[in-house]
């Protein structure tokens, strides 16, 4: 019988102690007696030693291993030699460690002075754990799901590489004994971990998720199949029946495939559209509208029912358009569908938008904000009255920016409230109210509310007639700051826009403090493809953008050196089947941001128009979308053909 884990670490004691002793090199045994009874033999392994342990009277030998961590000390050593954080911060963080009892390396981690995944490059380096990337790796898929996905998921381990005798893990924590354990006695393999990084293992564990068709294209298919038909004569069913469907379990099974592979695959939307022959499923991800797969005709009834009962709609109107909305949570990640179905032709279309509940973390620079465009906006949230307007049109990242803005203003200082339509990112110690115009509640209703509930800080979800903008510029102007977003197609725009509305332009000079204008533009993967332009792209290029503003944000902000020509600053293109299928991963934002000047004022009493009110703020240093977009192509950021896709449209 082998020793158990505390038989281990109880005699991993002594074994220690006289490894003190000893010269070990990796891979080389080295023979320890200990009290004449036992024979060890010790070799160095990663991350550890390996145990060998015998008796001679019953001639048994064990084989583990005992875990080895960096020491406090150690780490300290390491990164001070090497120059990583100063001798203060690594001060501070052993008091921290030491007040909450913590180790140096998580408080370092906690308090931001190393990442995660720096800490792990530096474990590698210091205990002789390989580093492994995973990021431009295909990993063969029979050796991938040699680690089932559920264990992959809940122990960040992947199986990337097999032999005959061993299978090599990339982990994010090597020390997870039982994981090792467990795979060890399920392959029948010798397992050598690797150490590797938090994307890579995103990125890998991703893998695992083949197209919709590809992964689940029989199951569906099988359960379409399977499905029941109450009535085949056209007639029109009760709510009992549509019931008895809607909680039938191949619909049951369908409904939850397409939900937890949209959510895996990062789409925004979700289509389910009733054709003359079959039922179309669409995914929007980073902006973009794709197929995902095609059911039976028999599938559009039992699905729209299933989703009814989820959203708490009637099942037996068919004839006018519903809204609702629920949840769901997957790998401890809560997501809000918000759902509109809609009578058409065939059917009743369904479209689903994905909301993910809790999401923290973002910043301004993180979508996209930079230099001056970055400064400007710091300068209004540090004031306490007046306005700062988000505009673009639907889908360009407008909610986003302003919950950014909002977690920056978050401090138990302020009183914070919020009428929004949809509440889409829930935040703690902000008051969020939803409005229900069915029932009176409106943004103006709300808005009038909220001035009762002594805020400091209020957030209109959107400006839409002239009484929200009328309430929002009042409320501005009696010491409050308010967030708000509107419709228009460029941050001067939106002055032009409130005045449309009947918003007084003496009272809206006083109070409008920045009008952001954005889109959304797809990020490039990172195995995308250089090149430099040549004359003729430069100059068709140029007549759509001022080439040498843009050169002279990159010289200011340091991307390129003082001295260089368009000849020197590298573009991309995105590699098509590659990492990704199109070559692009995700979405950021391009944006100008407008300053209310004393000469914009004047301008807006002067009734001056939008592309008078635009040169100016140009003049004054305002870099537009497409420059923006241009600045973050040269950064390797996006593509060139991206950001004017995106400001064409």
């Amino acid at each position: 019988m082998a020793p158990s884990y505390e038989d281990c670490s109880a005699f991993g004691r002594a074994v220690i102690h006289q490894m003190k002793k000893t010269i070990l090199l990796p891979g080389k045994k080295v023979k320890i007696l200990l009290t004449g009874i036992f024979t060890v033999y010790i070799c160095p392994l990663h991350r550890g030693v390996d145990v060998i342990m015998g008796s001679k009277k019953n001639r048994r030998y064990w084989s583990f291993v005992f875990c080895m961590r960096i020491q406090d000390e150690q780490l300290k050593r390491f990164i001070l030699d090497a120059g990583l954080i100063t001798k203060a911060d690594i001060a501070a963080a052993e008091k921290v460690a030491k007040e909450e009892e913590r180790t140096l390396s998580e408080a370092l981690i906690a308090h931001g002075h190393m990442s995660e995944d720096d800490m792990r490059r530096v474990e590698s380096y210091v205990l002789g754990i390989p580093f492994v990337s995973l990021k431009n790796m295909k990993i063969d898929f029979e050796t991938l799901t040699l680690i089932p996905e559920p264990v992959a998921r809940a122990h960040n381990i992947i199986a990337y590489k097999e032999s005959e005798d061993s299978l090599e893990v990339a982990m994010l924590d090597t020390a997870d004994l039982p994981a090792i354990d467990f795979i060890k006695k399920k392959v029948e393999l010798r397992i050598q971990p690797r150490l590797t990084d938090t994307e890579s293992m995103r990125l890998a564990l991703r893998q695992y998720q083949k197209t919709l068709k590809d992964e689940f294209g029989d199951l569906i298919m099988k359960d379409a199949s399977e499905l029941k038909v109450l009535n085949e004569e056209g007639e029109e069913m009760s709510e009992k029946e549509l019931k008895q469907m809607a909680e039938d379990l191949p619909v049951v099974r369908i409904v939850d495939t397409l939900l937890r592979h949209a959510i895996i695959q990062g789409a925004s939307d979700i289509h389910i559209e009733p054709m003359e022959e079959e039922v179309l499923v669409r995914y929007r991800t980073d902006g973009i509208l794709h197929d995902a797969m095609k059911l039976p005709k028999i599938a559009a009834d039992s699905i729209v029912a299933r989703l009814k009962v989820l959203s708490n709609l009637k099942l037996d109107q068919k004839r006018l358009p519903q809204d609702g909305r629920f949840k769901m949570e997957m790998d401890g990640q809560k997501v809000a569908f918000r759902v509109s179905i809609l009578p058409v032709f065939y059917g009743e279309k369904v479209v689903m938008r994905l909301l993910r509940e809790n999401r923290s973390g973002f910043s301004l620079e993180g979508i996209g904000f930079h230099g001056e465009t970055l400064e400007r906006i710091h300068r209004a949230t540090r004031a306490t009255t007046g306005i700062i307007l988000v505009t673009g049109p639907t889908g360009s990242g407008k909610s986003t920016t302003l919950y950014t803005i909002l977690d920056i203003l978050n401090t138990p200082e302020v009183n914070i409230s919020t009428v929004e339509d949809p509440i889409e990112y829930q935040m703690a110690r902000v008051n969020q109210s939803q409005v229900k115009p069915d029932i009176g509640f409106t943004f103006a209703a709300g808005l009038r509310s909220l001035m009762r509930q002594d805020p400091d800080i209020i957030m209109v979800g959107e400006i839409r007639d002239q009484e929200t903008a009328s309430l929002a510029i009042n409320a501005a102007l009696t010491g409050h700051l308010v967030l708000a977003t509107l419709h228009t197609n460029s941050a001067a725009g939106t002055i032009a826009r409130l005045i449309d509305m009947g918003a007084e332009s003496f009272l809206l000079v006083s109070t409008l403090r920045v009008a952001i204008g954005q889109r959304l533009v797809r990020r490039l993967a990172d195995d995308k493809i250089m090149y430099t332009l040549s004359k003729d792209e430069r100059e068709k290029l140029a007549e759509k953008v001022d080439l040498d503003r843009v050169m002279a944000c990159l010289k200011e902000e340091g991307v390129v050196k003082s001295d260089a020509t368009w000849n020197d600053v590298p573009f991309y293109h995105p590699k098509e089947k590659g990492e990704t299928e199109d070559g692009f991963k995700g979405r950021m934002g391009i944006h100008e941001v407008l300053q209310m000047s004393p000469t914009i004022k004047d301008m807006v009493m002067a009734n001056k128009t939008g592309d008078e009110v635009a040169a100016q703020a140009t003049t004054e240093g305002m870099l537009t979308m497409i420059e923006d977009g241009i600045v973050k192509a040269a950064q390797g950021l996006t593509s060139i053909e991206e950001v004017l896709r995106v400001i064409n449209e």
